[in-house]
């Protein structure tokens, strides 16, 4: 069976619907807190996946939380193996750093459900099926980054021109939320609460609302964008 490592930063940050697709392509999952767990085993280094899923720190943020150093790291390694690598938020992020990008604080906070633009490279990846018809994905971010050197943009909002990039074909970089279930969001919503009540016109109500019409659709798409992605990464 294929190994998937996924490192996540937070507990309720987790792969969400992504965790069903891959077992279902037949991988074998193993969480690993960032925060307490070693990150240099060799099994990581050459687990057939790396997913590095989101958080509620910046990438910059080293001195607070040095554990960031060694997944960068980890990341690096993968990456310059050619070795595939899938990142959401944070983990985008991450593997914009490792690439060599500034990653920085953005303009407002973009949380909430919302389309997505393609890139004409976009458009002929994975991606398009979660801009087919109606769709949203949820963001939930306050950095951005520039696009690293040797990577493909893909996607892009109003305010954050970055939301997503491929560099080669192994390795998958996602600023937005495609994972996200209704039911697991209800877990966000009171871990990320502070956050919540401190952006302007964000609330709970509206974000459960609007997940209730979004999520399933989206569920469907990042089920094929995960299909698809995961047979080109692992030729």
């Amino acid at each position: 069976m294929k190994q998937a490592v996924a490192i996540r930063h937070v507990a309720f940050e987790d792969l969400g619907t992504f965790e069903d697709g891959l077992r279902r392509n037949g991988y074998d999952i193993r969480y690993v807190d960032a925060t307490i767990d070693r990150l240099d085993l060799p099994a990581f280094r050459n687990a057939d996946l790396l997913v590095i899923l989101g958080g509620p720190i910046g990438v910059y943020e080293e001195r607070q939380y040095p554990f960031l150093t060694k997944e960068l790291v980890l990341i690096e390694q993968r990456l310059a193996a050619q070795a595939p690598v899938l990142g959401i938020c944070l983990g985008c992020q991450l593997m914009a750093r490792a690439l060599g990008a500034r990653v920085y604080a953005g303009g407002d906070k973009e949380i909430g459900w919302g389309p997505i633009d393609l890139t004409a490279s976009g458009h002929v990846s994975p991606l398009r099926h979660l801009a087919a018809g109606d769709g949203a994905v949820l963001h939930w971010h306050g950095d951005t980054f520039d696009m690293p050197e040797g990577a493909e943009g893909l996607a892009s909002t109003r305010h954050y021109p970055h939301q997503a990039f491929r560099y080669g074909t192994k390795a998958l970089a996602l600023q937005f939320h495609a994972e996200v279930s209704a039911l697991g969001l209800e877990r966000w919503f009171v871990g990320h609460a502070v956050e919540i009540a401190a952006t302007p016109a964000v609330s709970v109500e509206q974000l459960r609302d609007d997940t209730r019409r979004w999520s399933p659709a989206l569920a469907a798409a990042a089920s094929r964008l995960l299909d698809e992605w995961l047979s080109t990464a692992l030729e």
